[in-house]
């Protein structure tokens, strides 16, 4: 069975694109509390140790004057601002999908996170550098590393989508 080029609807504009950070309106605003947290201290040491993984995502203003509406990135532009950037690389949504567009998206599966972190040793990444871009023990991806240890493949593949 083909599908037609007109069945496949784009969720982005084809390429991402350099957006001024005073141009990018938030739609809803952190918790106040939100710098003390785990996940923020997390992100943060990502950023400062590997940079940008997963652009922000927004969505041009319906105005055309050159704002775009924030649908995904809240802590990212937040340590952005924090460490005196000016401009961010984002993926454009076509609609603004700020309240599905986390819906629409898988979070990474523990064997799924346990593959990336092998292929990413064999690529020549410490464990040690892991370890501080994810702001966590090295001893913890030690053991992710090891998760599928003396697991026959047929249970690796029944556990990858858990």
């Amino acid at each position: 069975m083909t599908v037609s080029a007109q069945a496949v609807i784009m969720a982005f504009e084809p390429e991402g694109i350099e957006v001024p950070l005073s141009a990018i309106l938030p739609v809803k605003q952190l918790p106040a509390n939100i710098k003390t947290s785990r996940k923020y201290v997390q992100i943060a040491a990502s950023i400062a140790e590997v940079g940008i993984i997963e652009p922000p995502v927004v969505a041009r203003g319906a105005d055309g004057s050159g704002v775009f509406l924030l649908v995904d990135g809240y802590i990212r532009i937040e340590i952005l601002k924090d460490l005196g950037a000016s401009s961010v690389t984002c993926l454009v949504a076509i609609d603004d999908e700020a309240f599905t567009y986390n819906k629409r998206i898988s979070r990474l599966a523990t064997v799924q996170e346990h593959k990336m972190i092998l292929r990413a040793v064999e690529r020549g990444v410490s464990e040690e550098r892991i370890a501080k871009a994810l702001d966590v023990n090295v001893e913890n991806i030690r053991m992710k590393r090891k998760l599928l240890d003396g697991i026959c493949p047929e249970v690796a593949e029944l556990l990858k989508d858990m």
